[in-house]
């Protein structure tokens, strides 16, 4: 049974699943569905075409589905869409998609957003993904599966930050992140793999050596990008997390690729 606070205010046309708790103040627009056991502490205001997955909790403050801080905005009626079991901290602000990105921002499953984290316009953010304090995503940013972007950090719009990769806090992304990467910086730079994330994902030793060897060879000062690629490709065709590393750098992108700093390894 759905317990809703007597000073929250429910749009007719809005859609409650089972055991959907609304806090005091919350507002829940016309157009907004709320599956079932998701939580609205307090002071939460969910509008647009919003669908907020199951056993997802939105604590108060947070603004989620306004129109999106895009000026070619033109009214559309575009979505966002929120899968299950997600927890949005305090002050977040997610924003719906724009007709000049597909109409949808799309959020997956068990996501940790943090206090005062951004996901702008028809950003796509993958399972797992961690955004914390204040970590800002702009528009049409992709996010893989497990991947962890520090505080305060910012992703440029287009970007690409691939799984189980980290973006470490305060750091500046404007090129793409591969995937089980580690960035870091005023304008981010790799500074190798995502080690502690991949022996959290339960990768095995052998996996990791290959692909601490892949990166090296993959940023090597010698031959060039594409050279290394073929060399790569062909070495580790076995190793999995490698292939898709090199499958994401060969994807057409509109932004480059963080590359390492000088004397940065894996």
């Amino acid at each position: 049974m759905s317990a809703i606070h007597p000073t929250a205010i429910i749009a007719e046309g809005a859609q409650l699943g089972k055991d959907v708790s609304v806090g005091p103040y919350c507002c829940v627009g016309e157009n907004v569905v709320l599956d079932d056991g998701v939580t609205l502490f307090s002071h939460v205001v969910v509008e647009g075409r919003t669908h907020v997955g199951a056993e997802t909790r939105i604590f108060p403050f947070a603004s989620i589905g306004h129109i999106p801080q895009d000026l070619k905005y033109a009214g559309e009626p575009s979505r966002l869409e929120i899968g299950r079991g997600n927890v949005i901290r305090e002050n977040v602000t997610m924003n719906p998609g724009t007709e000049g990105g597909g109409m949808l921002t799309k959020v997956g499953d068990n996501c940790l957003f943090m206090v005062g984290s951004h996901v702008a316009h028809d950003c796509q953010v993958g399972d797992h993904a961690i955004l914390a304090n204040n970590a800002t995503l702009a528009g049409h940013v992709e996010v893989g599966e497990w991947a962890i972007l520090g505080g305060l950090s910012a992703v440029h719009q287009f970007v690409r930050i691939g799984k189980h990769s980290m973006v470490g806090g305060m750091s500046g992304v404007e090129n793409d992140v591969i995937p089980y990467g580690s960035v870091v910086g005023n304008r981010a730079r790799l500074s190798g793999l995502n080690l502690i994330g991949l022996r959290r994902r339960g990768l095995s030793r052998e996996v990791i050596h290959d692909l601490r060897s892949a990166y090296r060879l993959l940023f090597a000062q010698e031959g060039t990008l594409g050279e290394r690629m073929d060399v790569v490709s062909e070495m580790f065709k076995d190793n999995e997390p490698v292939m898709e590393i090199t499958n994401f750098i060969q994807v057409d992108s509109s932004r480059a690729i963080c590359q390492p700093g000088a004397d940065d390894g894996a």
